[in-house]
């Protein structure tokens, strides 16, 4: 088997918020129709999509199991952490330390749990 291109799916309600939340924070731009949109980077790449699901609703992180979310590795994570919130992120853990590094637990404003990481 050849695997030619991985993308994570996120299910949302609104695919147009969410999709607009992960371009913007990705440094993409949202390609598709209204019931499912991918994020396409510079180098062309699809890392992240949106599909329609209406009945979606957000996970309660850490109450609820959770099947997926991103960790996505920053330099600073003040201004990470401002231009996310400032995208419509709710942030809903802060400051866990770990040998690996540090962590902050946000919420996408469809609800999908994604940590912002740095090393201390």
């Amino acid at each position: 088997m050849q695997i030619t291109r991985v993308t994570t799916v996120l299910d949302a309600a609104d695919v147009g918020q969410e999709v607009a939340f992960w371009a913007a924070v990705l440094g993409g731009t949202a390609v598709g129709d209204r019931t499912w949109q991918s994020v396409r980077l510079p180098d062309g790449t699809k890392p992240v999509a949106v599909q329609l699901s209406p009945d979606h609703r957000p996970s309660r992180w850490p109450d609820e199991p959770v099947n997926v979310h991103l960790d996505l590795w920053v330099e600073e994570i003040r201004q990470a952490h401002g231009e996310v919130v400032s995208r419509g992120a709710e942030l809903i853990q802060e400051g866990e330390h770990t040998a690996l590094g540090s962590f902050n637990v946000y919420l996408s404003p469809a609800g999908h749990p994604f940590c912002l990481c740095w090393h201390p």
